[in-house]
């Protein structure tokens, strides 16, 4: 076993967030979890990773009970639960010792939110010398507003508001600058064909 699935901040947090109304793939769980299916079934590692901001007081605060894996999906017994507090799944944690001592090489990644969490882990796996996949359907965004907008809107001034990035298109952008540089990109229809009629 030489390769691993990082399932990264694919959690409660999100959804109890007024912002989730415009997520690109409310059903993301079920990517994510035909990924696990795969993973399990070739004898990969999966290792879950949250992201907590212990004393904010908000939805990332594990003191408020968000911060926890989507109900949809499940933990077997031995696979690592790490949680972060930075953006990349690294710096803050010990994931890099975990794949070191299983050596492991290659990682697939997915999760929330596709050019922050994900994206940002993509990158430094890249240049810690993983080869990564990373499956651009099995991750999940929101708009993002202009960096001039004013903080504190709501959801329906931010999506009504022209200079707003819409979330396929932030989906787009990452997967142009990942693509070939710091990723391989893939789809989870694309890995199961790969995987063949197991899967």
């Amino acid at each position: 076993m030489t390769r691993a699935l990082i399932v990264i901040d694919v959690q409660e947090s999100f959804r109890a967030r007024p912002l989730w109304e415009t997520i690109s793939d409310p059903k993301i769980a079920d990517k994510v979890d035909r990924l696990v299916r795969l993973a399990r079934q070739a004898g990969e590692l999966v290792v879950w990773v949250l992201h907590t901001e212990p004393g904010s007081g908000d939805v990332f605060d594990p003191a408020l009970g968000h911060v926890r894996l989507l109900e949809e999906l499940r933990r077997q017994d031995g696979e690592p639960l790490l949680h972060k507090t930075s953006h990349n799944a690294f710096t803050t944690t010990n994931l890099q010792q975990l794949l070191t001592e299983r050596g492991i090489r290659e990682l697939t990644v997915c999760g929330i939110r596709t050019e922050q969490c994900v994206e940002t882990t993509t990158r430094l796996a890249s240049d810690l010398g993983y080869t990564v996949t990373f499956v651009v359907d099995a991750t999940a965004t929101n708009p993002i507003p202009h960096r001039d907008a004013p903080a504190g809107r709501s959801v329906d001034e931010l999506v009504a508001d022209p200079r707003t990035l819409s979330a396929e298109e932030v989906i787009r952008r990452t997967e142009y600058a990942l693509a070939g540089r710091f990723a391989t990109i893939a789809t989870v229809a694309e890995l199961e064909a790969a995987a063949g009629p197991r899967a």
